[in-house]
């Protein structure tokens, strides 16, 4: 996921140190709320290389704050331990080297007893910074601050899901928590929602915070086209399995066949048949499929296979931006507690624009005409993977609510699947 820099002027409206300071406690209340119901041993695995121990993660975003507010802007301060930079950078070469991300699960120290305390350090550290900064300083601070707290929600959707994966591999099919999901009793028809072509403006224009890659705003030529109402869902994804669609070479693109091949998949993440049935795992453990819930878990190779065989298309994420401009920003994010896609409600209109699942789209991640990365360290890793990967829009359910907006770009390469990913269906009208 991507690192950004905020938009807001130099010269404009700043928050006091105590509105700063509330926002940032109520942001690190929240990631450690996120691991009240591990056990320590759940705190130190890494299953696969594309995920991170829990306890890494506490750390990486406190070492982001020290590193790029507290080091050089709090005279005196001292990190806990000056190894902490190598251990808990994640790929910032502008900082120096770091530890190999593949191994993050095979060291015991430090603790999570010492991370915690380093945490802990951190946030003492940027009460004294803030309440030291006159309100030249705090214009200054602010938005690497602000940054800093959207980088943390970042992880705390990556917490959620690498937690998920480091679970479900285990025989045992342990639980994070006993959270009953709500299941759903119809899926509502589909329809498909008309848009007209024409230029139109996609991307971030604004005072308030958005990451660097959302912009610079420019025009874009859209021909007419539909969009589905809804997310698809694991019934109408249980359709494609039944037809064989895991076994027809024509409707995958060549990587995402020889990757179907290499790894044997015939469904989608975490899925099991038990006794004929298919069972899923959850953050509340093992559980039959909900036919009526958005399918979740799945590559862009499988969400394009899908929209061949139904002689669709997936959207490109400028057809997604100009469906969702006008839509409210409401779905299920993670502040629903329950860490899973929920069916659709049946309202009307666009349904799921936002939460339940990060929605696939046929569009690379490039960088949007006039895009000039963010001067120094923090703008490293963000236009530098530019490359082999695809854009996904909206959110999950594990993504905090207030980390969203319409003009949000995710990324991920389009094997990927531990994260919460779906996808809706369009077409030329």
């Amino acid at each position: 996921m991507e690192v950004a820099v905020s938009t807001s002027p130099a010269d404009g409206p700043y928050r006091s140190a105590a509105a700063l300071l509330s926002q940032y406690q109520d942001v690190r209340r929240a990631t450690e709320h996120l691991c009240q119901p591990l056990a320590i041993e759940d705190y130190i695995l890494q299953a696969m290389a594309d995920v991170s121990p829990t306890r890494w993660h506490l750390a990486h975003v406190s070492w982001f704050f020290e590193t790029f507010l507290l080091k050089p802007h709090l005279p005196g301060y001292e990190s806990p331990h000056p190894k902490y930079e190598f251990l808990f950078n994640s790929y910032y070469n502008a900082v120096g080297p770091q530890y190999y991300r593949p191994h993050r699960g095979l060291i015991s120290r430090p603790t999570v007893a010492e991370v915690y305390d380093y945490r802990a350090h951190v946030d003492q550290g940027m009460v004294s910074l803030l309440e030291v900064s006159d309100e030249n300083k705090l214009r200054e601070l602010e938005p690497t601050l602000i940054l800093g707290l959207n980088h943390e929600q970042q992880h705390q959707e990556l917490i959620i899901t690498d937690i998920k994966y480091n679970l479900a591999i285990n025989p045992l099919r342990p639980a994070y928590h006993n959270r009953p999901i709500p299941r759903g009793t119809a899926t509502p028809p589909l329809r498909w929602m008309d848009f007209q072509g024409g230029i139109h403006r996609i991307g971030y224009e604004g005072t308030e915070f958005a990451f660097d890659n959302e912009g610079p705003r420019h025009e874009a030529l859209l021909r007419p086209f539909r969009i589905a109402s809804r997310l698809v869902t694991n019934g109408e994804f249980m359709e494609f399995m039944a037809a064989g669609g895991y076994g027809i070479p024509t409707l995958w693109l060549s990587d995402g066949w020889t990757t179907v091949k290499a790894e044997g998949w015939d469904a989608p993440l975490y899925w099991e048949k038990v006794d004929g049935t298919w069972w899923v795992q959850t953050m509340s453990g093992m559980q039959p499929v909900d036919e009526h819930a958005p399918v979740a878990h799945v590559s862009y190779y499988e969400a394009d296979a899908y929209a061949h065989w139904k002689g669709k298309r997936l959207p490109t994420e400028q057809e997604w931006e100009r469906s969702a401009e006008t839509e409210p920003l409401q779905g299920t994010f993670m502040e629903s507690g329950v860490y899973h896609p929920l069916p659709a409600p049946g309202n009307g209109g666009l349904e799921q624009l936002y939460g339940d699942v990060w929605e696939w789209t046929q569009s690379p991640y490039s960088a949007y005409p006039g895009f000039k990365p963010t001067p120094g360290a923090v703008g490293e890793y963000n236009g530098k993977f530019m490359v082999n990967q695809m854009v996904l829009r909206g959110g999950s359910c594990a993504t905090p609510r207030s980390h969203l907006r319409t003009t949000y770009r995710n990324f991920f390469p389009p094997h990927a699947r531990w994260q919460f990913m779906g996808f809706r269906l369009a077409e030329d009208a």
